[in-house]
């Protein structure tokens, strides 16, 4: 769980809540069925109406993207990237197959290790890992892009839902004493609007897209590391070429552990792990 994006929602929203009360409002005065019906509904309908049922139905998956840290670490994979291509100078590219299996929860990675096993020429590799990482991120982004979408609409219908309400109090204006009141309950969709978009559609939008993008530099660091054990490449190239992908705290940890774990995959792995935890 990304604690983070939890704890920035809740006080997006609490900071609102709070700074109403402390202006001398009441809790139940934002209660109002009415303008979150209009406001939650309308927008949730437009978005039903913008995208075909195939990416709504992923609506659940993508959010994994803004709740969930991504597991899989730079480090660590420079670290397996390098224990390949020492694999490979010793025994040969063939060698790599049976590694294999211990990408079997990675398709990207196993698929670019079986077309350098397979003799599959450098520029074509190249470009089908870069189109493949150029559709995953296409595929990504059209499925986050409805939360993008219910952040332009909430404000919107938080407009419509005061407009319908300022109608209403118009057509009472004999009562002058319940005016203030009810125009004030028309604007309680216009805060569930821009509300509801500035603190929640929009931020989870940005994370998806930033938690992404950190997907895509670690599938462009495998697929730099795959040509460069393709090419036989030494180690000290591929590391050059890998460290360009990380901070310059984040190679004294790769060092570190490739150093302290004699380049031994798992246990050079775990290692890493731990200095980047202590760090």
């Amino acid at each position: 769980m990304d604690v983070a994006t939890v704890i920035g929602l809740l006080v997006g929203l609490l900071s609102l809540v709070i700074g109403f009360l402390m202006e001398g409002g009441e809790l139940i005065a934002l209660l109002k069925i009415t303008a979150f019906l209009i406001v939650f509904g309308g927008t949730f309908g437009a978005v039903i109406v913008s995208f075909p049922g195939k990416i709504l139905a992923k609506a659940p998956f993508i959010l994994k993207y803004a709740f969930i840290k991504p597991k899989e670490r730079s480090g660590d994979t420079i670290i397996k990237l390098i224990d390949l291509a020492n694999i490979s100078r010793r025994e040969g590219l063939l060698a790599l197959e049976g590694e294999q299996s211990n990408f079997q929860n990675d398709s990207f990675m196993s698929n670019g290790i079986q077309m350098v096993v397979d003799g599959v020429d450098s520029d074509v590799i190249d470009d089908i890992l870069n189109r493949d990482i150029e559709l995953y991120e296409q595929k990504i982004l059209s499925i986050a892009r409805m939360f993008e979408s219910a952040g332009g609409y909430a404000p919107t219908m938080g407009i419509i839902g005061t407009v319908m309400g300022l109608v209403h109090v118009l057509g009472s204006l004999e009562d002058a004493a319940a005016l203030g009141p009810a125009i004030a309950v028309a604007f309680i969709a216009t805060l569930y609007g821009v509300g509801s978009a500035n603190v929640i559609y929009l931020p989870i939008f940005t994370k998806i897209k930033n938690n992404l993008a950190s997907e895509i530099m670690i599938r462009q660091l495998k697929t730099e590391g795959i040509l460069s054990i393709q090419y036989g490449e030494s180690t000290m190239i591929l590391k050059k070429k890998l460290y360009a992908f990380l901070t310059e705290k984040e190679c004294q940890d790769v060092e570190q552990a490739l150093t302290s774990g004699g380049n031994k995959g798992t246990n050079t792995n775990r290692q890493f792990q731990e200095a980047g935890q202590s760090s």
